[in-house]
């Protein structure tokens, strides 16, 4: 009975002195970029997808709202955009809704995890050949420094995988030749016109299962069809800048309500895991002392038993300790969920209208993308329609 009881009052004491510690770290890698100027034929275009939210299947008990995480989405993709950007090594660098674009470079995301504290991204990127860039996964956990208000210059608590982001894709791009990055340039253009124009532009590209795609013919410089295909690929050009500055008020109206969220959601995160902890270990601690009590109240030692009574008494007080801060827990969950309700009324999404004519786009920008798509083609048909039918041919 003796050694049952030390042995109980040993594991006591082992836990009350359990710490549990993290080290976070703020430091920002810095931005890789080409260093020589490149030919205009070798410059890539490079599309950002606005990121998966990966919501497909929620559980309400994980702290996962929604609202924020669709949110979260576009934000996301727009500041990897800009941090591609700031390369200064890419055509263009732009966010996009869907991943039926076609770009020479197209970067896919599903976001794992996003809670003010850490997050985590699935990121991959794939050329207009089929060539694979990246496909890893990307975390990082932030401080409290990160998100204080007296920094000089504001950045992205989690700029640190952004940039990790463009930098390996850098390390890709340089590890192609001249004529590697010619022919993404080429495949994408054929891609493009093959989506307006499947029968005339047919048999210009190679797709061999599990090998890249490649041109093996193109068409004439003076080919009349290219020459409308490459107008469609300038309007579709506006239009996607266009969203660009869909994109820019959309995170702007959302950047101070976000921020402020992450920055309540890292507080509340930290604040929820100790809680927890400390109710756990408090529950552990208090059924120990009742176990302890217990086996003290069966001894025909008086003072044992009186030991014993005080034990079952205190941890008692332990398990109800212990059971307010899972309460105090839930309270914390509740307000990441006002906060997220809150946000969400602030960030919803604007109409686009187009400057150069009055086009009504109506629904989701992955809608209103779908919307322009066919416009365009209904554009390359009525201008195709006016061509002689034999000008059309394909060049070696």
């Amino acid at each position: 009975m003796i050694n049952r009881l030390t042995t109980l009052v040993t594991l006591l004491a082992v836990l009350s002195g359990c710490v549990t510690e993290t080290v976070k770290t703020t430091a920002v890698p810095a931005l890789s970029t080409y260093e020589t100027s490149l030919p205009s034929d070798e410059v890539l275009d490079i599309a950002v997808v606005v990121f998966d939210p990966g919501i497909a299947e929620v559980d309400p008990e994980e702290g996962i709202y929604p609202e924020i995480r669709r949110a979260e989405a576009t934000f996301m993709a727009r500041e990897l955009s800009l941090v591609l950007d700031d390369q200064g090594v890419w055509g263009a660098s732009r966010v996009v809704p869907s991943s039926e674009h076609i770009t020479d470079v197209l970067v896919t995301g599903t976001i794992e995890q996003s809670d003010g504290e850490a997050l985590a991204l699935a990121i991959k990127a794939v050329d207009a050949q089929g060539r694979t860039w990246l496909n890893k996964r990307y975390a990082g956990t932030t401080s409290r420094y990160a998100y204080q208000q007296t920094q000089r210059v504001k950045k992205d608590p989690f700029l640190a995988i952004y940039r990790d982001i463009a930098n390996d894709l850098i390390v890709v791009f340089k590890s192609l030749t001249r004529t590697d990055r010619i022919a993404i340039r080429d495949v994408s253009k054929l891609k493009f016109a093959q989506s307006f124009a499947p029968e005339a532009f047919e048999g210009y590209l190679r797709e061999e299962e599990g090998a890249l795609t490649r041109a093996i013919r193109l068409p004439a410089e003076t080919d009349p069809m290219m020459a409308r295909i490459g107008a469609i690929q300038q309007r579709n050009h506006i239009f996607v800048d266009t969203l660009q500055g869909h994109y820019d008020n959309f995170s702007g109206s959302m950047d101070g309500p976000y921020n402020e969220w992450r920055r309540l959601s890292y507080e509340e995160t930290v604040a929820l895991r100790e809680l927890q902890n400390e109710a756990q270990t408090q529950l552990i601690m208090g059924g120990i002392s009742l176990l302890a009590g217990i086996a003290a109240a069966t001894s025909d030692d008086r003072n044992v038993r009186t030991a014993g009574a005080v034990g079952m008494y205190a941890g008692g007080g332990l398990i109800k300790s212990g059971l307010e801060r899972r309460a105090e827990a839930n309270i914390h969950s509740l307000a990441l969920e006002e906060l997220g309700q809150s946000l969400e009324a602030e960030i919803t999404p604007q109409v686009i209208e187009l400057e150069d004519r009055t086009i009504q786009l109506s629904g989701t920008i992955d809608d209103q993308y779908g919307q322009w798509r066919e416009i365009l083609s209904d554009i390359y048909a009525a201008e195709i329609a006016e061509l002689p039918t034999d000008l059309s041919q394909p060049s070696p």
